[in-house]
């Protein structure tokens, strides 16, 4: 499903509600060589719950929720939080709205 969204005075059509602000757990994950249901455990959060963080079908994260990711996958919240781009966006398959 496709919504438009509109941030920084630009429209873009967005996939699944995704944004240009994307989730890096998998790669902390596999950093630490820890599987998702061990993170789970470890922060107290529902399997399914990371499993969203993680393919980034969330709209939003509490802060105690990524400080508690921080802390059991001893990093920062810039390791688990990236900016795409326009470049990027485009790049991933991201088009900019026709009334942009």
């Amino acid at each position: 499903m496709w919504n438009t969204v509109s941030y920084t005075k630009q429209r873009y059509l967005v996939k699944d509600g995704r944004m240009p602000i994307v989730m890096r757990l998998d790669r902390m994950l596999a950093e630490r060589k820890m599987s998702q249901i061990e993170l789970a455990e470890l922060i107290d959060l529902a399997p399914m719950n990371v499993s969203r963080i993680k393919t980034g079908r969330i709209r939003a994260i509490r802060f105690s929720t990524l400080e508690a990711m921080c802390r059991e996958l001893r990093c920062k919240p810039g390791d688990l939080l990236d900016y795409l781009t326009d470049e990027e966006m485009a790049e991933q398959g991201y088009t900019k709205h026709p009334r942009a």
